[in-house]
């Protein structure tokens, strides 16, 4: 079954309302526009997604009742992502992300880590030596992969835990961390002085 379409709504400084008429382009609103369709073609591309242009001036109180107030205003499933400026990319490929991974699940190998990770090295060395194919994604360089990593196991370990990396799945089942990998791959398991530390965070 196809995924349906992620809803982007966009109210821009246009329309009108009783005697008042916008007839001055609001160049943050263009911004806007240029942003979402240009990140649609890159960090999102892939997903679908619908996107709707509304003017803010004719229909205020619709997005008034989700807290926003000043165009151009950006929503992602009804939810006001950002207003009053230009769309960051980042904040638009993280809300995105969120709502996508809750109705695609994950398919194959896969090993969310960062090249400064020694337990990533670990586990990609596990996974060589027992012969699986798996797709690496660098959640440092890649911001796609960080917020799909975040968006997939934040449900998981909940919302307070820390993530740390790796973060991995086989044949779209969730293992965890290295530690993990290896008990599922029956072999020794080294020590982990970081457990229980954000591997995200800068070293302590």
């Amino acid at each position: 079954m196809a995924e349906r379409p992620i809803a982007i709504t966009v109210y821009r400084w246009a329309g009108a309302w009783g005697p008042f008429k916008v007839k001055i382009p609001c160049g943050e609103c263009a911004l806007t526009k240029d942003v979402l369709l240009d990140t649609f073609e890159n960090e999102l591309k892939g997903i679908p997604v619908e996107m709707e242009l509304r003017e803010w001036l004719t229909e205020w109180w619709k997005p008034l009742q989700k807290g926003g107030w000043h165009a151009p205003i950006v929503m992602v499933e009804g939810r006001v992502i950002s207003q009053g400026l230009a769309l960051n990319r980042g904040v638009l490929t993280q809300a995105v992300i969120e709502e996508h991974v809750k109705h695609a699940p994950i398919d194959g190998n896969h090993l969310f880590g960062k090249e400064s990770c020694p337990h990533c090295h670990r586990a990609k060395g596990y996974l060589n030596d027992a012969g699986i194919e798996f797709t690496y994604h660098d959640v440092v360089k890649d911001a796609r992969a960080l917020y799909e990593m975040l968006g997939r196991v934040k449900p998981i370990v909940g919302p307070k835990t820390p993530v740390t990396v790796p973060q991995i799945w086989l044949e779209g089942r969730y293992i965890g961390g290295a530690d993990q990998l290896s008990r599922v791959l029956h072999q020794a398991v080294e020590p982990n002085p970081d457990r229980g530390q954000c591997s995200l965070s800068p070293s302590r």
